[in-house]
């Protein structure tokens, strides 16, 4: 997983913030490590006179998925980073569950192929020589 840290000329930190935020996101994204390819951050601040100025944007690229991109305004540039890492994570959870898990067990997109056509819509316990039901 490649996380890249970008920020405007506003937003100061250096490279301390950018090492916080990859630390950060490789602790908390590593249930996703081998799913995801890129993540980018995006931290801005616009300058103006509104309290919630600073602006944190997420994009994250799962495997053979549509990028998920997520937003959070704060007062400060550490809020907005906080507010974006849960949503991400959140959102990501929800995906990566949807996709592998189904009801509490694995989805039958994972599962591996009968190994002939003779195997097809039958039960395990049926192949080993005993009927469920």
């Amino acid at each position: 997983m490649q996380i890249e840290v970008n920020t405007d000329h506003n937003v100061h930190g250096g490279e301390g913030l950018a090492t916080y935020v990859k630390t950060d996101l490789e602790d908390s994204l590593s249930r996703f490590s081998g799913w995801l390819t890129r993540v980018e951050v995006h931290l801005s601040d616009n300058g103006g006179t509104k309290p919630e100025d600073k602006k944190c944007v997420i994009e994250a690229r799962p495997g053979n998925k549509q990028p998920v991109a997520v937003t959070h305004h704060a007062e400060t540039v550490d809020a907005a980073y906080a507010g974006a890492a849960h949503k991400v994570k959140s959102v990501l959870d929800s995906l990566h569950s949807r996709t592998h898990d189904h009801k509490g067990a694995e989805s039958i997109r994972h599962m591996p192929a009968p190994g002939t056509p003779d195997q097809v819509g039958v039960l395990e316990d049926e192949a080993q020589g005993t009927t469920s039901g």
